[in-house]
């Protein structure tokens, strides 16, 4: 017979629906925090594509990429990624806001020639076919279990590697390792799209109940992914894009 008197009991119960409100209000705040983040990466994104038409359509990024000026465009979104990712604690979270809308104008701006080397067809395809790839992969970084962690130093390495080969190749002009570092770009930024995903997840245990460190954290981690989406983009659109007519 149960003993309704004791008040073991309903002490157990109440820890217990406390744990699961506590429970359900993370999985609340966790999913409002990786909705912000998205929806940052994804306007982002956009803007991007916006300027770089844009500008590509108005005929100055001919023009200009003439000229000495395109270094400046070139090296502005370095720049921004240097600012915040070096200076995120001397800057409130406006300001990251701020300096990441104005990185998503820049990489628009440097962006603008793709469409003055390749066809609509063929960058409207590596567009859709990144979205896709990059929803999976993020997706499986959000849900998987699996620790992801070890891979982070590899991946890092990797993109480092890749940077140098490419820097080799723009002097030596290889055809075939041109098509190597597209297939290994590729391949890193997938790993890196669902490493960075569940490294964003996992950063939200951090700053939960910190509303400025959670405002940070939401740019930062949408400029991280903003740049995975955006190099698989890129060598998607190298390996597969076919040139304009």
């Amino acid at each position: 017979m149960a003993n309704w008197s004791d008040p073991r009991s309903s002490t157990a119960r109440f820890g217990a629906a406390q744990a699961g409100t506590r429970d359900a209000a993370y999985d609340a705040g966790l999913r409002s925090y990786m909705l912000s983040v998205y929806n940052y990466m994804t306007s982002g994104v956009l803007l991007t594509g916006i300027v770089a038409l844009g500008f590509a359509l108005s005929g100055y990024a001919a023009a200009v990429f003439q000229t000495p000026l395109k270094w400046l465009i070139v090296l502005a979104p370095l720049a921004f990624v240097f600012a915040m990712s070096f200076g995120q604690n001397r800057f409130s979270a406006s300001q990251l806001r701020g300096m990441f809308w104005g990185f998503a104008v820049a990489m628009g701006l440097s962006l603008s020639t793709i469409f003055l080397v390749y066809s609509p067809v063929a960058i409207a395809q590596a567009f859709f076919a990144t979205a896709a790839g990059f929803a999976a992969l993020s997706l499986y970084g959000y849900t998987t279990k699996r620790d992801l962690s070890a891979f982070g130093t590899f991946l890092i390495i990797g993109v480092v590697g890749l940077l140098v080969a490419s820097v080799i190749n723009m002097f030596v002009n290889s055809g075939p390792l041109g098509l190597v570092i597209s297939l290994v770009g590729v391949l890193l930024f997938a790993g890196l799209t669902a490493y960075d995903t569940q490294r964003t997840k996992s950063m939200y245990f951090q700053v939960a109940g910190h509303g400025e460190l959670v405002s940070k954290a939401v740019v930062l981690a949408a400029l991280t992914l903003y740049l995975d989406f955006i190099n698989m983009f890129l060598f998607i659109l190298r390996l597969f894009g076919s040139g304009r007519d």
